[in-house]
């Protein structure tokens, strides 16, 4: 059985502590335990931090030639930092997990600052990595519905409740907008029926709620999945379930999609999260608004949705390239 997040994270959390001096050990379990009360963030991101830490005071315990305790941690140099970095990079890392990387470190450096244990200035004194700005790339209409309509699956050799649960949650992805993991943390509870409603509350990021629409077609095809499902759909148990019953796997939902990209002849940026793209992308191009699509999505910030509005404007120039007399 796979772990949950929360096992993962507190896997990450102990190996992140084994590995520390015994003071900034203390330190970052303090740390943590903000991560998760105050600031109310995920097992997920939780773990990713945890990791991040260890994998940052792993690399200065190797450039420093010992074990960093909190002394050395404020009196480190921006030099240091940068080796530390440099290291990093050599592992061939990205720019964007480098960020989220130093973004780590920096969230514990304030905690140290916070709680009066000593101020970790060469972290802010580094510059974050430059990170190239690439825009969405979602999926054409005609493709978007070809993913979310169960027709699609008609000929894959699996139970047809497998096929119908695939089906459901692909469209709660193009219909709504979910973020996968905002689907699979469905409770069946959460789900109206058909004719007796048309919204859910999802619950995002920072166990941030909000409403979101439901499209008939998806309460369908929900509806259909929780009648062919053959475990016992209890209203506080998760909706999507596994083939032995247990929560539905993220990785499950990928490998559906990746039959489908197959299938249709899709490209590999066909993927779960295309399909949330998919959904911002084609609600704008019909006219919607940016403070709308903002709230529907969860985003906390209007500039993350504004990257929609550049897609929408490539997309328009790719179309008077193709059709316009003297464009050629």
């Amino acid at each position: 059985m796979a772990a949950s997040d929360a096992q993962k994270a507190a896997r990450a959390e102990r190996a992140l502590l084994a590995g520390a001096a015994p003071d900034v050990g203390a330190a970052l379990t303090q740390w943590l335990a903000r991560l998760g009360h105050e600031r109310r963030l995920s097992p997920k991101t939780r773990e990713a931090y945890a990791r991040d830490v260890a994998t940052f005071l792993g690399l200065l315990a190797r450039h420093l030639g010992r074990v960093p305790d909190l002394r050395a941690l404020a009196d480190m140099h921006p030099r240091d930092v940068r080796a530390v970095i440099a290291a990093r990079r050599a592992e061939g890392i990205e720019p964007r997990t480098q960020m989220r990387f130093l973004a780590a470190a920096r969230s514990f450096g304030r905690h140290m600052e916070r709680e009066g244990l000593g101020k970790v200035g060469a972290l802010t004194a580094v510059r974050a990595p430059r990170i190239p700005r690439t825009l969405p790339r979602p999926l054409s209409p005609s493709d978007a519905r070809a993913m979310a309509d169960p027709a699609t699956r008609a000929g894959e050799d699996r139970e047809p409740w497998v096929l119908a649960r695939d089906a459901a949650v692909i469209a709660l992805l193009y219909g709504s907008g979910l973020r996968i993991s905002e689907a699979l943390g469905l409770m069946r509870r959460d789900m109206p029926e058909p004719g007796r409603g048309d919204q859910i509350i999802v619950h995002g990021k920072g166990n941030k709620t909000r409403m979101v629409p439901v499209l008939k077609a998806v309460l369908e095809a929900v509806d259909a999945y929780a009648r062919a499902c053959p475990h016992e759909l209890e209203p506080a148990s998760p909706l999507f379930r596994g083939v032995k019953g247990g929560p539905l796997s993220p990785r499950i939902v990928q490998q559906a999609v990746e039959r489908m990209r197959g299938s249709l002849g899709l490209p590999d940026s066909a993927t779960p999260h295309a399909l949330r793209h998919s959904f911002a992308t084609h609600l704008l191009s019909r006219g919607g608004d940016l403070r709308s699509i903002q709230e529907l999505l969860g985003h906390a910030s209007l500039s993350t949705t504004q990257i929609y509005a550049a897609v929408d404007s490539v997309a328009l120039m790719a179309a008077w390239k193709a059709a316009h007399p003297r464009a050629r």
